[in-house]
């Protein structure tokens, strides 16, 4: 579904990406523009080429005019999920998905601040959870030769150090 690329790929809100209007994406630019958000703001949303090819595929097919997704409300979204067996997951949770990808992907925290167009940087670190998977590789890393090399380093200092001390 196009919506749900665009939820992962863009990050906007429900509220920003169910409204949006034809009129306020620039396709050339690879942008769109969001006059009033949440925060009282506008602001504007870089698309990647995903969302970008989502969108152009959308607009070729005849879609160009009006609202870009005509649902006020994703119906179709809850269901998908109750079928799926998923609980606890709202349309808000891609946005927090967008968010994590980001931080996984090892895009600092700053720079998701400013793609979720958040005010507040603590926002943004709550909307980012890391898998499991994620974590565990972040430890693993630890165990690298480089890692291990300098972690020795460090406790051979600390052992020179605490032999002076005394």
């Amino acid at each position: 579904m196009p919506e749900v690329e665009i939820a992962l790929m863009a990050g906007m809100r429900m509220s920003e990406q169910l409204t949006l209007e034809w009129e306020e994406i620039d396709l050339d630019e690879g942008t769109i523009h969001l006059s009033k958000t949440k925060n009282g703001s506008g602001r504007f949303v870089r698309l990647n080429s995903r969302a970008l090819a989502v969108l152009t595929m959308m607009h070729k097919r005849g879609l160009g005019h009006g609202r870009v997704f005509p649902a006020k409300r994703p119906d179709w979204f809850r269901e998908a999920v109750r079928t799926a067996g998923i609980k606890d997951f709202t349309w808000h949770c891609l946005r927090h998905t967008f968010a994590s990808l980001l931080i996984m992907a090892g895009v600092d925290l700053r720079t998701v601040q400013e793609l979720m167009g958040h005010k507040s940087i603590t926002m943004t670190a709550r909307n980012a959870h890391l898998s499991p998977k994620h974590r565990a590789a972040a430890l693993e890393k630890l165990c690298s030769s480089s890692a291990t090399r300098t972690a020795t380093e460090y406790s051979e200092q600390a052992e020179t150090v605490a032999v002076a001390v005394q």
